[in-house]
C-alpha cells in the first residue's frame, strides 16, 4: 500500500514537472524553472511583457535579446509555450530552380 501511494506521488510530481509554462502568464519563478532561462533572461522577458503580451514565438524572438530560433526550440522542448503553443521552426525558404 505504501509503495503504491509513493509510486502515485512520484508519477504525479513527474507529470507536474513537465507542465507547460506559458510565456504570457508565467511569474519569474515559473520562467526560472525552465531549463535555459535564468534570472537575467526572465527579467528581460517580464520587462518586455509589460509593454504588451507576446503575440507568438516570432514576436518573442524579435523582442527579447539573446533568443533566436535555436534557443526558442530548446526552451519549447523544456516546456515553454507562447499562448499555449510550442515552437515550430519557420519553413526554410525554397530555392527557385535555375532557368
Amino acid at each position: 500500500m505504501i509503495k503504491t501511494l509513493l509510486g502515485l506521488c512520484l508519477a504525479l510530481s513527474a507529470h507536474l514537472s513537465f507542465a507547460a509554462v506559458d510565456l504570457n502568464k508565467a511569474t519569474a519563478a515559473d520562467l526560472d524553472s525552465i531549463k535555459g532561462i535564468g534570472p537575467s533572461t526572465s527579467s528581460r522577458i517580464l520587462s518586455e511583457r509589460k509593454s504588451a503580451p507576446f503575440k507568438d514565438w516570432q514576436d518573442f524572438i524579435q523582442r527579447v535579446p539573446g533568443i533566436g530560433d535555436k534557443r526558442a526550440a530548446q526552451l519549447s522542448t523544456h516546456g515553454l509555450t507562447v499562448n499555449g503553443t510550442g515552437y515550430k521552426a519557420p519553413a526554410a525558404p525554397t530555392a527557385k530552380p535555375a532557368r
